[in-house]
């Protein structure tokens, strides 16, 4: 495979504000380009391996030789492109690990989203969903972002960690730099000062909730990791930047996604209006039309491998592309028509195989809340 590598091209406004024509052409292929793996050059300039098909992208998710492990790979620049949260936090959250860190990691984990503390926690969305709104309703008019997208996540994640209701605003300030919402990265400094100083309160909640401990995820932890000796204090905070990452970025989209998709479709919203019944089906749709992961999920080869009989060398980097999967038409007939009667829930958008999003129960029940 010689051929220059395809060029997403981030800097078109058309592109930002919907990339999936560009994905469509990239799909159909061009002469003696088509393929289900490319080379392509992505966001910063980094160049990778894109993988488009459905049954491609669900098996390289399942492949043990493609690693979430970012140190292996051979881009040199790669680890310094990243912003210092995740450079920090890289080495010690279930997301950048691989087996058995990554099993002891999410079993540890894992207890916090259970379908009963879920189930338990939607009265509280519901109820903070509430009032977001109310407090638009007196104005006449809203931001879907700033207003609902952005503080309803932010408000659970902080709920689930523990913390403290006077300490949510500065919280809110820390993660509104750390991922800031948009195409445009923000400034460096800012974000390594946000990422200290929430570093640093975690750091001191962390020691608060080992003298008095809450029915939060982070008390929970700390007692798996003080009795079993299972986490270092470093997992810790990068388990809690990871969760609050995790839990901000997926919901963000889902909501502000999913209601941009319903405007452009008055007759699915007029659907879902009249038979809420549809709203877990129209939420599945809504990911796999539009999902979080977009253009895809990184993995870097811990050997050389094969895709499609396509060669790719160790320490590459490899674009598991889901976004592109999910508008898959050898999977997904017709995929570029949102349909919430469906009934398809075997999309890419939460990822697949041992990383599958530990939160996915939780994002589409805040989904579910915000958009129903």
């Amino acid at each position: 495979m010689n051929q220059q590598p395809i060029v997403l091209p981030y800097g078109d406004p058309a592109f930002v504000a919907d990339p999936y024509p560009f994905y469509r052409q990239l799909c159909q292929g061009r002469p003696g380009e088509d393929g289900p793996v490319r080379r392509a050059v992505i966001a910063g300039g980094l160049e990778v391996w894109l993988v488009t098909p459905f049954e491609e992208c669900l098996a390289a998710l399942s492949d043990p030789r493609l690693s979430s492990d970012i140190r292996l790979a051979s881009d040199p620049l790669l680890m310094q492109r990243l912003p210092v949260a995740e450079r920090e936090s890289v080495l010690g959250n279930m997301l950048r690990a691989d087996p058995p860190d990554h099993t002891r990691l999410r079993r540890l984990v894992s207890r916090a989203f259970t379908a009963r503390r879920v189930a338990g926690l939607r009265p509280h969305v519901q109820g903070i969903a509430d009032r977001l709104l109310d407090a638009v309703v007196p104005t006449g008019r809203a931001d879907l972002i700033e207003d609902f997208a952005l503080p309803l996540p932010v408000t659970v994640i902080s709920e689930l960690l523990g913390v403290p209701t006077d300490d949510r605003r500065a919280f809110q300030r820390w993660v509104d730099d750390l991922l800031p919402w948009g195409a445009e990265p923000q400034d460096p400094a800012v974000v390594e000062r946000a990422w200290r100083q929430m570093r640093a309160y975690l750091t001191g909640l962390l020691a608060t909730k080992r003298v008095q401990p809450g029915d939060d995820l982070l008390s929970a932890l700390i007692e798996a990791r003080d009795e079993q000796h299972r986490l270092t204090e470093d997992e810790l905070v990068s388990m809690a930047f990871l969760l609050l990452a995790a839990g901000y970025i997926t919901t963000v989209n889902l909501i502000g996604g999913g209601i941009a998709a319903l405007l452009a479709h008055p007759d699915q919203l007029r659907m879902l209006r009249e038979d809420p019944a549809l709203l877990p089906d129209a939420i599945e749709e809504l990911l796999r039309y539009d999902g979080p992961l977009n253009p895809g999920i990184a993995r870097f080869a811990s050997e050389d491998v094969s895709i499609a009989g396509v060669d790719i060398p160790r320490g590459a980097t490899v674009l598991v592309g889901s976004a592109l999967a999910d508008r898959d038409p050898e999977r997904f007939p017709d995929p570029d028509r949102l349909d919430i009667t469906r009934g398809d829930s075997a999309h890419l958008a939460f990822g697949h195989g041992i990383h599958y999003c530990l939160g996915a129960s939780l994002a589409r029940m805040e989904g579910e809340v915000a958009i129903g």
